[in-house]
């Protein structure tokens, strides 16, 4: 007797729902497609537990299909693009616009696994391997991730986090961040590029140990969401094109579960 086995990760009824409606088409002709709703509930499964691929339990589509699928779409840009929907649904959910005015700007050290591209050394955090490189907005929706090496300093991360959201965000005006980002001429060079306001957020000085903050706890949470998915302990991935697209993965299921439950 077959037994189906369910998992926390895999996706609801109305989750596919959502996400159905933005995948793109079937072809009619050719080898019969496996069903992506199991397709992606393999994807989510390995973003969320950490495992490996070749590890993939055998409820879902043979490891190397999922891992096809994860890796075309990834070329084809398509997780970033359903990603892109959900949070504009997500932001009119929350009597917003669908595109925002502000941002947050910050970066994450993480250490990868053996092998690689773009890997390097982050003195000040003593860690060799990648930056994620975020920028969010007030909701603290992901707008855009870029991986580098861990040697980039953040202000130089920064101006190509910069140019992706110029390229995507025609309404963003100010963007806030730490005060690394106000190095090496930065905050005019962005003035001057984009006509945006690059703010940083200055500590208090009279203040000891740990505070929140303005607008710096933001994207503090979205990393801890990031946090939740165990294939963001490490950077696991061999090309940071792969890193990112895990990134928006992660997001996509956890916007997909915030609709699906406002819709219940």
């Amino acid at each position: 007797m077959k037994i189906k086995t369910k998992y926390s990760s895999d996706l609801t009824d109305r989750q596919w729902q959502l996400i159905r409606k933005l995948l793109p088409r079937k072809a009619k002709r050719g080898r019969p497609q496996v069903d992506r709703r199991r397709v992606i509930n393999g994807v989510l499964y390995v973003v969320r537990t950490g495992c490996q691929w070749r590890l993939l339990p055998s409820d879902f589509p043979n490891w190397s299909t999922v891992y096809g699928v994860f890796w075309q779409w990834r070329n084809d840009g398509l997780w970033q693009r359903i990603h892109d929907r959900l949070r504009e649904r997500v932001r009119r959910a929350a009597g917003k616009k669908g595109t925002p005015t502000a941002a947050i700007i910050d970066s994450q050290s993480v250490r990868t696994a053996e092998g690689g591209e773009a890997r390097g050394y982050d003195a000040a955090k003593k860690i060799t391997g990648r930056k994620r490189h975020v920028a969010v907005d007030t909701l603290g929706l992901l707008l855009t991730v870029v991986v580098h090496g861990a040697d980039w300093q953040d202000q130089d991360g920064a101006a190509w986090v910069m140019t992706k959201l110029a390229d995507q965000f025609r309404r963003l005006r100010v963007v806030f961040g730490d005060v690394a980002y106000g190095r090496s001429g930065l905050p005019a060079w962005v003035q001057a590029t984009f006509g945006w306001i690059l703010q940083t957020v200055l500590r208090p000085v009279d203040v000891q140990g740990f505070t929140v903050l303005p607008k710096r706890w933001i994207v503090e949470r979205t990393f801890a969401w990031l946090a939740r998915y165990r294939r963001h302990s490490r950077d696991y991935e061999r090309t940071f094109l792969s890193s990112e697209a895990i990134t928006y993965v992660a997001m996509i299921n956890l916007m997909s579960r915030r609709l699906a439950r406002a819709s219940s």
